[in-house]
């Protein structure tokens, strides 16, 4: 029954088959009704007079039962040419009670007749249905006013706007699934607002550096190459910055599902970010194949992000090390930095968020770790911060790995 009551058209085709079925018995009701009052030839019989000696003196055809309940009056003509007048008198009406109001349907049923006519019958039936169909029909109608006014106000630039889901039919479902797409809708425009703002905010202070540098040579400054040194770091910070920009607003957008994905031996490209990076590679023997589905571009600059941190913040060797774990692949980054503290280790992979203390200095502009998190999410995996045996801290990268078993 739940089965039946979640579908609409099935609520409604049951809803027509009930309308029909009452009209099919209520025209077949009337259709009787109207048979069995119309007249009809009344059957005879013969009716045959005799004397005390039993023999035949008359005959005469006469109708069964009464007509109407009029007296019933029979001519009868005898053999000798006399003309005859028989009478029956009418019969006593049946006692009013369970049983004698009940004449059949050609007759009064407990006193009540059926109206003029046939058309009338229909009319009462077909209010009757409206009367019956109306509550549900208007529930229906309600819900879907709910959901246009929701997107009517969605669409004016109400971004809040959501309707309550009721039920569990195709409207309710429409309803869930509005509700999920403006609530997407809704995050990625604070997102990009967010970004627009961080980003804002971080352009203004390389490009100040730069001004001022400019500034200083124009006034004959003589460290000129310290202050051209500064300038291409500035440029250089700028340029990173509108890189990753770009790219978490990709991403954000879901074009990153467009990047081509291949299977791929992620060793290849921890050797080649960790050459770059000066960064110690280790691989175990026993670690088998470290194949992965993903998009080389993406995974690429997620390990040259987590590098690049690490030697940012970091202190002394940086290490990668990959291994495997049943149907995961898990990539390792050390570095024997400070480490971060444990309430920080969730929102350094925010947006443009900065660790207490870090100077500008340092480099970096809030975006890698970011979109570290964002890119293995892309490929289903996770990305987590903890404690470095030794001192430091260990970024633990997990992505789903080609060929594996999965447990059964």
């Amino acid at each position: 029954m739940n089965a039946l009551g979640s579908r609409l058209y099935l609520r409604i085709w049951l809803a027509v088959v009930a309308a029909v079925a009452v009209i099919t018995l209520a025209v077949g009701w009337a259709w009787r009704v109207s048979r069995e009052a119309a007249p009809r030839e009344v059957p005879v019989r013969e009716l045959l007079v005799r004397n005390q000696a039993g023999e035949v003196i008359g005959r005469a055809e006469a109708p069964v039962g009464p007509r109407g309940g009029r007296p019933l009056v029979i001519d009868v003509q005898t053999r000798d040419g006399q003309q005859l007048q028989i009478e029956l008198s009418r019969p006593a009406r049946p006692p009013a009670g369970p049983h004698g109001a009940e004449r059949g349907l050609g007759g009064a049923m407990m006193g009540w007749r059926p109206p003029m006519n046939f058309f009338w019958l229909l009319a009462l039936v077909a209010l009757a249905v409206a009367l019956g169909a109306y509550p549900v029909i208007r529930r229906l109608t309600k819900r879907l006013e709910a959901l246009q006014s929701s997107v009517e106000r969605w669409g004016r630039g109400d971004l809040s706007a959501r309707v309550t889901v009721q039920g569990d039919d195709e409207v309710a479902f429409l309803a869930e699934r509005f509700n999920q797409a403006a609530e997407r809708i809704e995050q990625l425009l604070n997102s990009h607002k967010s970004l627009l703002a961080n980003a804002s905010h971080e352009l203004r202070s390389p490009l100040a550096r730069i001004r001022m540098s400019l500034e200083l040579m124009g006034r004959g400054a003589s460290d000129t190459g310290v202050l051209r040194q500064e300038i291409e770091r500035n440029i250089r910070e700028l340029d990173q910055l509108i890189d990753e920009i770009l790219l978490a607003s990709r991403l954000d957008l879901q074009q990153g599902e467009a990047e081509p994905m291949e299977e791929l031996d992620l060793t290849g490209l921890a050797a080649e970010e960790c050459a770059r990076t000066g960064a110690q590679l280790q691989v175990p023997e026993a670690a088998g194949g470290l194949l992965v589905n993903g998009s080389p571009r993406l995974l690429r600059r997620l390990l040259r992000n987590l590098l690049e941190n690490a030697h940012r913040h970091g202190a002394g060797e940086v290490s990668m090390t990959l291994r495997t774990d049943g149907p995961q692949l898990v990539v390792w980054v050390d570095d024997a930095g400070p480490g971060v503290a444990l309430a920080q280790r969730q929102r350094i992979f925010e947006p443009f968020y900065r660790l207490p203390g870090a100077s500008e200095h340092a480099g970096g502009v809030g975006l890698g770790l970011a979109l570290v998190k964002t890119i293995a999410e892309r490929h289903g995996g996770r990305i987590s911060c903890e404690d470095r045996p030794g001192g430091g801290a260990r970024f633990e990268l997990r992505l789903p790995r080609l060929g594996a078993a999965v447990p059964g």
